[in-house]
Parts: structure tokens; C-alpha cells; sequence
């Protein structure tokens, strides 16, 4: 059953170092937030999982939280590279990082797998393909039915799956709204469950077909408010498309990105902090080009 915690807390007890943690959601209600706390508390030698890494997994990897990344596709969306993630694949800094790469239908195939329960996950794919021969998780087997070969991979069923979702009611059930990504299995498939949510209701009034995440199946639902900034929250706010676009020359310097996370995620109490002080930072930039 789902407790309503602060992130402080629902990090501290449910994330540790040297787990498996994935962070999921797609284009929308990227648990930022999240990726912060876990900054802040310095968990260290993750393996992370998610579909498309992007500024959250920058922010870990070059805080030095993960020696591992499973992953289908990495960048910044719409600007480029992930600086971060580049520097410790290609120079090991701040640490050596190991790759394991899949495809999207590969990796989401696998969640599903987790959240059944299941031990691997099959699909019709990598004929051809140049990836299984630089990932040896990607197996093939005759299907005993038809004859046909199929790839296999392992079920992703991570330590910890954090997600961000609009809101959840006081018995911790949660409503995903918009684009759901593998959010859902992602949830189902993990040990643990942290959901960051925008606010807090007494009835969801989740329409008909709505995904509702169930509490029993949760273990920590946490009120943040723009938790998924810079991505946006359907319904609530939108992408902040400037922020991804100022991140490319933050991260691209390992002074410049040290210092950033040093100031506002080592340097802040908690996300509302965060967002304050760096919302004080722009409001000052933007009064000095006046």
C-alpha cells in the first residue's frame, strides 16, 4: 500500500545504492524531481533503466550516481548529445559507465515481461540488425510452435521504478493522464514504486479507460508540483523548451555542469527550492538584457 511521504523521505527509504532504478515517462511527466532528490542523498553505483535517457540521466550520470545504463535511445531532445553521458562512455568521467542498448520495441517488450512476472520477453526483431552483436543480452530461440526464430531479452524488473502522474487520491491510487510511455509497466514491474504527483485530491474522477495505478501496488506517492520540469505534465504545464536548449551548454563543460548541479540541486533543500532559486536566476538574466 502506497504511503503519501515527502521525496525526501520515499528516497531515503526505498532507493539505494547499488540498485537497479528506472525512471520512466515519455516526452511528458519525467520525474525531474526525482532525479534531483536522488542527487541530493548520493546514491551511488545505479543501474538505470529507461527507454530514452535524456537530462534526468545526464544529471545522474554526471553526478556520479550510475555505473550502468540500459536504454533505447539517449540525447537531448531536439538539441543533441547528452554531454554528460558522452564524457563517461568516452573518457570514463567522473566514472566508467557501462552500456547495455536495446531497441524501443526490445526494451518496451521487456518491461511488459517484468510486469508479468515472466523471466525474459519474445519478439519478432534483430534479423539483420548489427545490435545483438555488441549486446550478448540479446539472445535467439526457435519458436516451438512455428519453427521461426525470435529474439529474446532478459524482463526488466527493476529495485525501484520512479514515475511522475498529475495527481493521486489520500488512499495513494494514482492517475496517469496523456501520453503513458511504459510508465504502467514499468510500475508493475519494479519491487518498489515511487510516484511524484502534481497534487493531491479526494476523488480522482478518473474517466472511463483513465490508467489508474493501484496503491496496493505502490510504495511511496509524493506531492511536487512541477515535478516533471522540464518536461511538461499533460493537463497542468508545458515543456519548457528553452531549458532543454540552455542544458546543451551547462553539460557540455565539466565545470560548468559541476558548478550548475552544485548551486542548484547539492545546493537546495528540496525541488521547491530548486525551482525558486533558479526561477530568482532567470528573472535576473532576463532584467540585465533589458
Amino acid at each position: 500500500m502506497a504511503e503519501l511521504l515527502s521525496l525526501r523521505e520515499a528516497v531515503d527509504r526505498f532507493v539505494s545504492s547499488g540498485d537497479t532504478v528506472a525512471l520512466e515517462g515519455f516526452t511528458h511527466l519525467i520525474p525531474t524531481a526525482a532525479a534531483h532528490e536522488i542527487i541530493r542523498q548520493d546514491k551511488k553505483d545505479l543501474t538505470l533503466v529507461r527507454m530514452t535517457p535524456d537530462l534526468v540521466y545526464d544529471l545522474l550520470i554526471g553526478a556520479g550516481c550510475a555505473k550502468k545504463l540500459v536504454f533505447s535511445w539517449g540525447g537531448n531532445p531536439g538539441v543533441g548529445s547528452l554531454h554528460r553521458l558522452r564524457d563517461a562512455v568516452e573518457k570514463q568521467w567522473p566514472q566508467p559507465l557501462e552500456i547495455e542498448e536495446h531497441s524501443h520495441a526490445d526494451l518496451a517488450n521487456a518491461y511488459v515481461a517484468g510486469a508479468s512476472g515472466l523471466p525474459f520477453a519474445v519478439l519478432r526483431a534483430y534479423l539483420g540488425s548489427d545490435l545483438p552483436k555488441v549486446n550478448p543480452m540479446i539472445k535467439f530461440i526457435d519458436c516451438p510452435f512455428t519453427g521461426e526464430k525470435l529474439a529474446a531479452v532478459p524482463s526488466v524488473r527493476p529495485d525501484v521504478t520512479v514515475i511522475h502522474a498529475q495527481k493521486a487520491d489520500r488512499k495513494g491510487n494514482v492517475l496517469i493522464a496523456g501520453i503513458l510511455g511504459v510508465q504502467k509497466e514499468a510500475a508493475l514491474a519494479a519491487k518498489r514504486c515511487i510516484v511524484t504527483v502534481e497534487e493531491i485530491v479526494d476523488d480522482l474522477q478518473a474517466p472511463m479507460n483513465a490508467c489508474v495505478l493501484p496503491t496496493w501496488a505502490l510504495s511511496a506517492v509524493c506531492l511536487v508540483p512541477g515535478g516533471a520540469h522540464p518536461s511538461y505534465a499533460h493537463g497542468y504545464y508545458e515543456r519548457d523548451n528553452r531549458f532543454y536548449q540552455q542544458w546543451d551548454p551547462i553539460a557540455r563543460d565539466r565545470a560548468s555542469f559541476t558548478a550548475w548541479i552544485d548551486e542548484f540541486i547539492r545546493g537546495t533543500e528540496d525541488f521547491s527550492a530548486f525551482q525558486e532559486k533558479i526561477g530568482a536566476k532567470l528573472a535576473a538574466q532576463q532584467e540585465a538584457n533589458r
